[in-house]
Order: structure tokens, then sequence, then C-alpha cells
């Protein structure tokens, strides 16, 4: 009698740690500058993901990779790109760091937690390899529903195919809701596969990928319609307006100037009128995507609350890299972009105050590129409420931040393989307001790179290019080079760079002139 009870308590304990275990969501936008929340400045409604942020934390200083796949990547592993194979796009370029999939030495953070007892789902944008055989679903999670790659919309006339569960189906299929539009389609499958997690009395780990607000830039008559005459101001008057705000709400400080106006950016009051109206109508459009994303979020929330799961739900939100300029100044406004045949681009006019206050955008390794708002919502578990965190924090942050709140072990084999350590540290600490105990953070990418020292960053644009020393405590716009002035520094850390770039796989670089230029002419069908 004595055995079975105790078997029974024993048992009783493992149920309710079990239910004490976070569910963990995590959820990527693509292309969206930092500066485009509500809560982060922005005059885009974000009712939604302003909520979160006012009962949870908002990160000041996190950083992506300043592009797609790279971050993807990044973040599904927890180290960086190139170790994880994928320091570029998905074509294979002849070298580790550029393989263009997934590789075999890394895990997932699916692969992670599922021996922890989570049930793992994935919805939308994939994008680390699917091409090169690299799945969902071969990658540690039990449901998906993805693309290949991204960018789209519209599934009623897609002409792109999906996986159901790594079933090729195709975007008509009776199981996918009739004229589907991608940002509400991910969040009702992972609301499906999260019932399914709790059918199983698990734990679920969400890794939910928008493609909004990526180009083409597509949405509906009614959402575009809100925003239009919005933004006849200009693009210098949303600028400024956003840098107010950011100074408000305490996201940046009051004595970074701000970055200039883009050489290239013409001034508004140069504009014609014609062109003013095209103008709005475009960055009308990138505004309705962003705030249908919004909504697609507070579906998720209500999904939650109604499921009884919010409260214990480590909710993580970010994007892959900062705002586009791909497209030039002018930006692109091909079709009509409430149809899925529209070729729309912001282009780098509107991706000047999308990155507000900062210098340049996707692609590149200066603040415009690689920095990126990160909300963390978690009742349960984060005590503070509409505070600001600034300590530094990278995606590879992420994995160590669900091994450390999900109970799990990160290996040191798996399929006997041996598998590199985690480069990150878990964020609890920064909820909690405590350092995060990290000396360096590194970045390249097409040649661009940088290196952040504690305050100080060397940066470059481009690898032929020379090395800018920034301090980002008084000067994170960039504006100020210090390299003349403290030549020491700008070695030391290029030296300790270029350690890194040879550790990480960034060296050796692809031959024949690099991935840029094999992928050149593919670049905005591939993301």
């Amino acid at each position: 009698m004595k055995s079975i009870l105790s078997v029974l308590l024993l048992a009783l304990c493992g149920l309710s740690f079990a239910a004490e275990k976070p569910n963990i969501v995590v959820i990527l936008v693509d292309d969206m500058g930092f500066s485009d929340l509500g809560c982060y400045g922005s005059e885009i409604p974000t009712p939604n993901l302003d909520a979160l942020a006012a009962n949870g934390l908002r990160f000041t200083q996190f950083y992506n990779t300043g592009r797609c796949c790279p971050t993807r990547a990044s973040l599904l592993t927890g180290l960086y790109p190139h170790q994880a194979g994928v320091g570029h796009m998905t074509t294979d370029d002849g070298v580790p760091g550029y393989a263009g999939r997934l590789n075999d030495s890394r895990v997932t953070i699916a692969e992670v937690l599922k021996p922890a007892g989570y049930f793992t789902a994935m919805s939308g944008k994939w994008h680390v390899g699917q091409n090169l055989g690299v799945t969902p679903w071969g990658r540690g999670f039990d449901r998906s529903l993805n693309p290949a790659a991204g960018g789209f919309y519209y599934g009623g006339s897609s002409r792109y195919d999906l996986s159901l569960n790594g079933e090729p189906i195709k975007a008509d299929d009776p199981r996918l809701p009739k004229d589907w539009y991608s940002t509400d389609l991910w969040t009702t499958f992972g609301l499906k596969f999260i019932d399914e997690a709790l059918a199983e009395k698990k734990p679920f780990y969400l890794h939910l990928c928008h493609n909004a607000p990526h180009f083409p830039l597509q949405a509906p008559a009614d959402a575009i319609e809100k925003f239009r005459g919005k933004y006849k101001a200009g693009w210098g008057v949303t600028r400024d307006r956003r840098y107010a705000r950011e100074i408000e709400l305490g996201i940046i400080d009051k004595n970074w100037a701000k970055s200039p106006r883009p050489k290239d950016v013409m001034p508004w009051a140069e504009v014609s009128a014609e062109e003013k109206d095209r103008f709005d109508h475009l960055m009308a459009v990138y505004a309705a995507c962003v705030h249908r994303m919004d909504q697609a979020a507070g579906d998720l929330v209500a999904g939650l609350k109604k499921r009884g799961v919010f409260d214990n739900t480590l909710i993580l939100f970010m994007s892959d890299n900062g705002g586009n300029a791909e497209s030039g100044p002018k930006g692109r406004t091909e079709g009509d972009p409430t149809k899925a045949d529209s070729n729309w681009f912001c282009g780098e006019s509107w991706a000047f105050p999308q990155n507000t206050p900062f210098r340049l955008y996707k692609h590149y390794n200066h603040e415009g590129g690689i920095a990126t708002p990160l909300i963390a919502h978690w009742p349960a578990g984060i005590t503070a409420k509409n505070e600001l965190r600034h300590q530094p924090g990278h995606l590879i942050d992420i994995m160590a931040t669900c091994v450390d709140v999900g109970g799990a072990s990160y290996p040191q084999q798996f399929k006997d393989k041996p598998i590199s350590p985690m480069e990150g540290k878990s964020l609890v600490a920064a909820f909690k307001n405590e350092p995060l105990d990290r000396d360096t953070l590194f970045w390249e990418h097409e040649g661009n790179a940088a290196i952040r020292v504690g305050d100080m960053k060397l940066v470059r644009k481009g690898r032929n290019a020379p090395w800018e020393l920034y301090d980002l405590k008084t000067d994170r716009t960039e504006l100020h080079d210090l390299a003349a002035s403290q030549p020491e520094k700008a070695k030391e850390l290029a030296a300790k760079w270029e350690a890194w770039a040879e550790r990480a796989h960034v060296k050796p670089y692809p031959p024949a002139g690099g991935a840029k230029k094999k992928s050149k002419g593919k670049k905005k069908k591939a993301e």
C-alpha cells in the first residue's frame, strides 16, 4: 500500500512540475524597422503589441543579424549564423559557413525542448534550407505549416505551395481557409497546434514567423484605406515625430543626434504632388501590413486567454532585420496591392523613418540594419510591468532563454554528432534587470561586419571598407567616427573580430566573389 501511495505521489508531483513549465511563443516578423511599433515610437496603431509591452518588458538594445535567413538560423540554434551554416542565403556556396542550410552539428530550440516534455510547433516562414532538405518536421517540430521561403500574403491565387506537417499541399487545399491572408493563417494554425499540445497535456513551444511586413507589400483594401493621407507630410516629418516619441518613451537617449536624411532620398518639398500621393499610398500599404500583423498578435493573445494558458506563456516578439531599402529611393508600386500578383516595395525613402533614429538598413551591420524591438511578456514569470531593459541582447540569447525557463538540457551530442555549445546568455537575468554577463557580440553579412564590446562598436560597410568606431553610449546613431582618434582601440576590436571570424566559420569566405555575387538577381524571389 505504501508503495502504491509513493508511486501516486510521485506521479502527482510530476504532473504538478509539468504544469508549471511555461509555454513559450517566439514571434518573428520580417523586414520591420526599429520604430514601427507604437510602443517604440510609431504612428502606426499596434494596440495588441503595445499591451504586451505595457504589461511586460521592452528591450532597447536587442539585435538581429541584419538579414532574413541568417537571423532564422541564429534564432533557431542559439549560434551565430555562419556556425549554423547559413551565413548568407539558401544556396550552397561551397564552404561551411555558407552551406545554405542548417547543418547537422547544431540543434534547434525544438530539438532541445522536446526531450524536456514540450510539444513543438511552427507556422509561417521557415527559410533555412528547405530547398536543400532542411525542414521543420526534420528538425524537431511536431507540427508545422510553412512555405519553404516566404514573401507572399494572399493564398487564393498564390503561386507558392505549403507544407502541412511534412505533407506538400496547394494554396487552395480545403484544410486551409478559403482566400486566406498569410498573416492570419499562421496564427490560425498556431492556435490549432496549441490545441493539440493541450490535448496531449504538454507545455508547448510555438515558433510563429510572419512574413509581414516583407515585400511584396499587400493588404486588404479596408486596411490600406485607414492609412491613406496620413503620410502626406512626408518621410522627414514622419521620422521627426518618431524620434520625439522615442525620446518621450525612453527608447533612445535625447543626446543621440538624428541620423541625417540619406543623400539619395529627396527632400519632401521637392517631390511632385503626384509622387507625394504615390508615396503616401506606398507607406499606407506598409502600415496596413504592420497593423494587420498586430491584429494577428491580438488574435493569438485572445486564443491563449480563451484556453487558460496566457498567464504562463512567455511571449517573445522581434524582427529579423531592420527596415528594407531594396528597390531604391523611389520604391516600387507595380499592380494592385490588394491582389496577389502585385509587387510593392517601400524602398529607401520610407525605410529611412522606419529605422528611426538609426543609419542604414537591412543587409548592413550599422544599427539601422541590426537593431530590433524585443517585447517580453510572461505574467507568471516576469513581475515587472511596462519597464525598459537596456542590456544588449542578441538572437543567440533566445535558445539559452528557452533552455533556462523550460528546464531543458542543452546536449553535447545529438544523433551521435558533437554539438557546439550555445553562444548566448539567458535573458532571465535581464527579466530581473540584472546584467547578462557578456563580453562581446559579433556580426557579419555580405562583407558588412561589426563587433560590440561594452559600449564600443567597430563596424564596416563592405568587406574592403575601412572600420568605423563608435561609442554607443553617447552616439548610438553612429555619426561620430572615433577610429582616427582611437586607433589602438579600433585595432584591438578588429583583431578580436578576426579571431571570431575564423572560429565562427565566417572565414573562409565563399569563392568566386562570395555569396552576394552568386545570389545576385535572385534576392527578391529568395526572400
